[in-house]
């Protein structure tokens, strides 16, 4: 069995192994990583030998480090990240570089629209009809976007919404409300096999699916990271937050999208969002202004120059090819904004 498992701000780690009466067996660890001293790779292979091969990732960690010398340095790699990787090859975990990614970047689209690509699309690959997504949104007027479970008036000043005609709607997946105006915001999904996460908790999956974006970032100059449990964070402030939603059918799938701000207008936000005292204290501020930083004043670059460069580093890291939403899966989410996505009872359905 082989996993794999890149450490987020890490080096990509590598467990092979065999599994012989329920017990882990001839365990081989390897990797880009750095380790001293040269030893400790064994006592590594040592402690997860024999490791019962239902033990969690949490397990395995603690196995390892207590093998290690107490001289062991390790940069770029970590016990976690061990039995992360360890995990996924009990899982049978597939790789990016399993799958032919498919681009979709059509024209601006209307919010209702929007979220019933998601839930088709990625449904699409469940049924494994549909190769593994990248999509780009474009906005074809201003929105908020509540997550499944929110509170509709908790979130959402109504006279705001209608000042300024933002439409609002609700996803399937979690998470925070987000403010959307078309040339201020930067959206993109995920589509993907529920494999691709397979032996990753579920807070593990967020870092692991975001860790391409921190590589595009670094690549326009800016140092990211993930911030647990959904946002991408710089020095500067937060830049970006992700949801996520498991799609059942077929082999399974997973939604994965994320909502960077692009030049966000706080003032305006603050008109539209109802961000209470405990969320800005959760977050360490005293202030909704300071909590995003866009990405405009960060790149100096223009919105779609921003986007070129984020899909030609996906392309550089996993392969892209140039995709489209079929006639059918048009169909099928026109019939959800119908249905569901386009009414007031699924948008009030937690009032």
């Amino acid at each position: 069995m082989h996993g794999e498992y890149k450490v987020p701000g890490g080096k990509l780690v590598v467990v092979d192994l065999d599994v012989e009466e329920s017990a882990l067996r001839n365990v081989r660890v390897a990797g880009d990583f750095f380790l001293e001293p040269d030893e400790a790779i064994l006592s590594i292979n040592s402690a997860l030998e024999g490791a019962p091969s239902s033990m969690g990732a949490a397990g395995l960690a603690a196995r390892i480090t207590a093998a290690l010398p107490e001289s062991t340095v390790m940069l770029g790699l970590t016990a976690e990240g061990v039995g992360i990787a360890a995990r996924r090859a009990l899982a049978h975990a597939t790789e990016w570089s399993d799958y032919h990614w498919q681009l979709v970047h059509m024209g601006p689209q209307a919010p209702a629209l929007h979220m019933a690509l998601d839930e088709v699309l990625t449904a699409e690959v469940a049924a494994g009809r549909r190769a593994p997504t990248l999509r780009i949104w474009e906005w074809a007027s201003p929105a908020v976007v509540i997550g499944s479970f929110q509170s509709l008036r908790n979130e959402v000043d109504p006279g705001g919404a209608a000042k300024y005609g933002m439409t609002v709607v609700r996803r399937i997946s979690g998470g925070g409300a987000m403010f959307v105006e078309p040339m201020s915001t930067i959206t993109y999904s995920l589509s993907v096999p529920e494999s691709l996460v397979s032996g990753l908790s579920f807070a593990d999956s967020y870092a692991y699916l975001d860790d391409w974006v921190l590589g595009a970032l670094g690549d326009m100059g800016i140092k990211a990271w993930y911030q647990p449990l959904n946002d991408i964070a710089t020095e500067a402030g937060k830049i970006a937050g992700a949801a996520q939603k498991r799609v059942a059918g077929g082999e399974g799938a997973v939604l994965h999208h994320v909502t960077m701000s692009y030049d966000i207008d706080a003032d305006k936000m603050l008109e539209v969002l109802r961000i209470g005292k405990e969320k800005l204290s959760d977050k360490g501020t005293k202030s909704a202004k300071k909590r995003v930083d866009p990405l405009r004043r960060q790149t100096g670059l223009a919105r779609e120059a921003v986007i070129e460069r984020m899909i030609a580093s996906f392309r550089n890291r996993h392969g892209l090819t140039q995709g489209k939403v079929t006639d059918e899966e048009m169909a099928q989410a026109e019939e959800l904004v119908r249905t569901k996505f386009g009414t007031e009872e699924w948008t009030a359905r937690v009032p």
